[in-house]
């Protein structure tokens, strides 16, 4: 460990500092000039030795630093307003974060299922009313099917409304007919080539018709009152249902009518067009065929002529 050097009373370093308070009496100390400082300025400096024991003597014995020794002066006291003004708005802050600390607290405690619960609970106590509803309004249908079966009715008038349901294809028939097979070429290299279109399907149709038929079906759909047979894309639709190739008209009548007229040798030029085309048109009859019925339809603008 390095000598330590006492400094002498009368070779203490000048300390000068800055007052930043309007209170400068509360200093705990302050040098003034001795009138030897002049006769001391022109001495020869000092060792190197005895700077560093200054420095290690300011930290040991005056550790403080001027400007934290004037921030403790006296400073002017605030007056009554904006001491009072502070407490107040600090108490309005504290009950402002105290009520909203408690808010969080509630809403982390709070249980998110209760309110999932709650809505589903209600949800089904609204499904069982409807279904009580529904069931109430079975079992009064119910009673008046029974009530309309027990009454008498007129036969002729159900007759007849079964037999114009049977003409607009809303009911499924049986009986006699004929069968038209017509279907799409294949290459030798087996690709289908599509020469079927839906014009071809209106025409055999609308020979059925004239033909004498009373109820005719493509692949297996009824054309009825409001069938129609067109394109959509790439695909030929009878009604809404899309049908393809092969394709097979049947048609309930006079079998042995239909055969004549929907023959070779009434339309032979027909059947000529389509074996150009690489289209055989194969008819048959038979004795005994179901066709399905139609789709109903809602009448929104035609109303009864009284």
């Amino acid at each position: 460990m390095p000598p330590v050097y006492p400094v002498s009373q009368t070779d203490k370093p000048v300390r000068r500092r800055a007052v930043f308070s309007r209170g400068a009496f509360a200093v705990e100390g302050s040098h003034v000039q001795s009138p030897s400082a002049g006769d001391r300025a022109s001495r020869r400096p000092r060792r190197g030795v005895d700077d560093s024991m200054q420095l290690i003597d300011d930290l040991t014995n005056r550790p403080l630093d001027v400007l934290y020794t004037d921030s403790r002066l006296n400073t002017k006291p605030d007056s009554k307003a904006v001491f009072w003004a502070t407490r107040i708005v600090v108490f309005v802050i504290c009950i402002a974060v105290g009520f909203v600390s408690c808010l969080f607290v509630r809403l982390l405690q709070s249980d998110p299922r209760k309110e999932i619960r709650a809505t589903l609970a209600s949800q089904l106590s609204d499904a069982e009313h409807a279904e009580s509803d529904l069931q109430s309004s079975i079992s009064k249908l119910e009673q008046q099917i029974k009530a309309q079966k027990d009454t008498k009715q007129d036969t002729t008038a159900i007759d007849t409304v079964r037999e114009d349901r049977m003409m607009s294809g809303l009911l499924a028939v049986e009986g006699p007919g004929i069968s038209l097979s017509l279907a799409d070429p294949v290459d030798s290299d087996g690709t289908v080539t599509t020469v079927i279109s839906d014009l071809d399907l209106q025409q055999l149709v609308m020979l059925t018709w004239q033909a004498g038929a009373e109820a005719v079906a493509v692949n297996g759909v009824r054309i009825g009152q409001d069938t129609s047979i067109r394109t959509a894309g790439s695909q030929i639709l009878v009604g809404t249902t899309p049908v393809e190739s092969p394709y097979k008209i049947q048609a309930i009548g006079d079998k042995n009518s239909l055969a004549d007229f929907m023959g070779e040798t009434n339309l032979k030029s027909l059947y000529d067009s389509y074996a150009k085309l690489g289209v055989t048109l194969q008819l048959t009859k038979s004795n005994s065929m179901k066709l399905a019925g139609a789709t109903d339809i809602t009448l929104s603008y035609a109303e009864k002529e009284e």
